[in-house]
């Protein structure tokens, strides 16, 4: 059977080119698992759409040259609803390119209702871990067999209800095959790769563990499976940068200490550098010590807030000093920690606003552009499959996005907080708007790029703390004040990017 695996084009609206990412990162290997999985019995192809840049015609073509049995489709969340991408499947159908289309990823898992209800052209959707479904359903095609009721998929029957099975997560992760990598997830000087899944957390704002199943623990790959992969990547690419897209690295307990630290004396000989995400938690000298001897260069640590109320709020189950103590042992042993921070949440006050800002200051959390201009504008964003989304959702102060109901707007609390947020929005926006250029002509890492970063962070920074100080003072926002500040800083920016630094 012939088999094609799309990763969709995705668009950012300009509005949201702040937002975070709506899909966690260990999304990006699940088509190539899906096509590791099908491969040895059936004919798989993979069009990377995103990372190749590629046009719906083109992929159209492909489709139409390829003439597969069955259309797998990694969906993402667009803001502006995909009406691109329901044309492209409606055109495909219309031609009879394929005869099935099915959706998967964590946006369909969530979504999947509204999905199915709006985009008759897809006959089904994935849910939960992609792999076992997507098999089973592909043997019941080949088979000849009645796809309904199968564990894992979403589908409309005859009355047109939309009937829903879940299917149980893989427990052995080293039973999977080694994911399929097509050149374009390969493009962009990094490999990406699994050593777990699931977190043993519950942190309000994500839905890792809620689309994999509601009783989910975590479960890693054996440090010889993650090897043996690596070895082979090696040798076939030369490529020698991995990230783990693991949302925890680590595991829980000691035990998972002694798997990290057993990978680490592993990896020492292969001569990599590598990449990892973590709780802070999890964060011990000795394990730190030998994954950096090992080639750990990078980490993304999810503090949160310097706040204990907010960190309660949040359910991340950690305290602001073991925040400072993590970012205390990664800087000891050389690794400067990218950190995820939730500036605003629907609760948050002025205080809670003050307390995080003297945190990063006081944590040298604020003296690069990349982290600054995320850390003082993040919000909580409000996602479909999250403890906070049916909360909000419940209490009336959600309100869904006119595209879907995958995304939500929170009301805050505080009306003078939602001013703050709007504000450092728009500036912020400015900024990775001045910077989409410079990222995509290469040369974002130029050396003299130093200088104009550093004085647009420095100009982030005292901005922030001029809007904090004013409404701790005055206890609102003046629309005058706010439109002054914003457009003034916004001027400034532009300047500042569009004025070559002198030598």
């Amino acid at each position: 059977m012939k088999i094609l695996l799309v990763e969709h084009p995705r668009e950012i609206p300009k509005e949201n080119i702040n937002d975070i990412a709506n899909a966690p990162l260990s999304s990006s290997l699940f088509t190539g698992y899906v096509a590791g999985v099908l491969q040895e019995e059936n004919e798989v192809q993979i069009i990377e759409g995103y990372l190749e840049c590629l046009d719906y015609d083109y992929i159209y073509e492909e489709v139409k040259r390829f003439k597969p049995d069955v259309l797998g489709v990694h969906l993402f969340y667009q803001w502006n609803g995909g009406e691109k991408l329901v044309r492209f499947l409606g055109k495909v159908k219309e031609d009879k390119l394929t005869e099935y289309i099915y959706g998967y990823g964590y946006y369909s898992n969530f979504a999947y209702k509204e999905i199915l209800s709006s985009c008759d052209e897809i006959d089904g959707i994935i849910l939960g871990e992609p792999e076992k479904p997507f098999y089973n359903l592909i043997q019941k095609i080949k088979n000849g067999e009645n796809t309904r009721n199968l564990d894992g998929l979403a589908y409309i029957d005859d009355e047109g209800e939309i009937i829903t099975k879940v299917s149980k997560p893989i427990e052995n992760l080293d039973e999977l095959p080694y994911p399929v990598r097509s050149p374009g997830s390969l493009s962009y000087g990094e490999v990406n790769i699994m050593g777990s899944r699931g977190c043993y957390g519950g942190c309000t704002f994500c839905y890792i563990n809620p689309f994999i199943g509601e009783r989910v623990h975590w479960r890693g790959r054996s440090p010889e499976n993650i090897v043996g992969e690596i070895d082979e990547i090696i040798q076939n690419t030369g490529m020698s940068y991995f990230y783990f897209t693991d949302p925890n690295f680590f595991g829980p307990g000691k035990a998972g200490q002694e798997r990290a630290r057993k990978l680490g004396n592993l990896l020492k000989s292969r001569k990599i550098k590598f990449g990892i995400e973590g709780r802070v938690n999890d964060i011990y000298e000795e394990t730190i010590e030998i994954l950096v001897d090992a080639g750990l260069v990078d980490i993304l640590i999810g503090l949160e807030s310097g706040r204990q109320e907010s960190l309660n709020r949040l359910n991340k189950m950690t305290t602001v000093e073991q925040n400072e103590n993590a970012i205390r042992i990664l800087r000891k042993y050389g690794v400067n920690p990218h950190i995820g921070f939730i500036m605003f949440e629907p609760d948050s006050s002025i205080e809670d606003i003050r307390t995080n800002f003297n945190f990063l200051m006081r944590n040298y959390l604020l003296n690069d552009l990349d982290t600054t201009a995320n850390v003082l504008y993040h919000q909580q964003i409000v996602l479909q499959g999250t403890t906070s989304y049916k909360q909000l959702l419940k209490e009336g102060r959600l309100k869904l996005s006119p595209t879907s109901n995958y995304e939500g707007t929170v009301e805050y609390e505080s009306t003078v907080i939602a001013e703050f947020v709007d504000m450092m929005r728009e500036i912020t926006n400015t900024i990775f708007e001045c910077l989409t250029p410079i990222w995509k002509d290469g040369t974002y890492k130029s050396p003299q790029m130093k200088e104009t970063y550093k004085k647009v962070n420095n100009l982030l920074v005292e901005t922030f703390s001029t809007i904090l100080k004013k409404i701790e003072a005055d206890g609102y926002v003046k629309e005058t004040f706010k439109e002054n500040v914003v457009n003034s800083t916004k001027e400034r920016i532009t300047f500042i990017f569009t004025t070559p630094v002198s030598c």
